[in-house]
């Protein structure tokens, strides 16, 4: 229970954040993407000198979780076919409706249409996940037992 309302402050933070800094705005989005804005940039640019100097940290230090004291650790992926098609899907929602879903909530908050969009795209795209799973997991089954039987 601590966790999830850890997270739920977080997320409100967040979402307070996103609205204050007017990253819900699709115009904001526009212009930053037609280069007429750099505060967007900064903002981003910040989170990742942020995010990477953390990241440093934790790997270097060994850090364990803040709230359930588990060991933090990761595995690097080489990228695959399907990272570059979702960043391809991810670029082109965000062009289409000039923004991005990290402020989603806010947006549906703030009472903007193209939040409750970006919300229905985010649900169908949870939604269709499982079986996009099951579908590789059956192609990778099927070569496996092709290359067994050409042996």
């Amino acid at each position: 229970m601590r966790v999830k309302l850890a997270g739920l402050l977080a997320g409100v933070i967040f979402g307070f954040v996103m609205s204050w800094a007017q990253l819900t705005d699709p115009m904001v989005i526009r212009n930053m993407l037609l280069l007429r804005e750099a505060h967007v940039f900064l903002i981003m640019g910040s989170a990742i000198a942020v995010a990477a100097i953390g990241v440093r940290l934790l790997r270097v230090a060994g850090f364990r979780s803040l709230l359930t004291r588990e060991p933090i650790g990761w595995a690097v992926q080489r990228p695959e076919r399907r990272h570059v098609v979702g960043s391809v899907l991810f670029g082109a929602g965000w062009s289409v409706l000039g923004t991005c879903p990290g402020p989603v909530a806010a947006m549906i908050g703030e009472g903007k249409l193209a939040g409750l969009i970006v919300g229905a795209g985010l649900l169908a795209g949870v939604a269709a996940q499982p079986a996009l799973v099951r579908k590789r997991a059956a192609e990778r089954s099927r070569v496996e037992l092709s290359g067994a039987v050409g042996l």
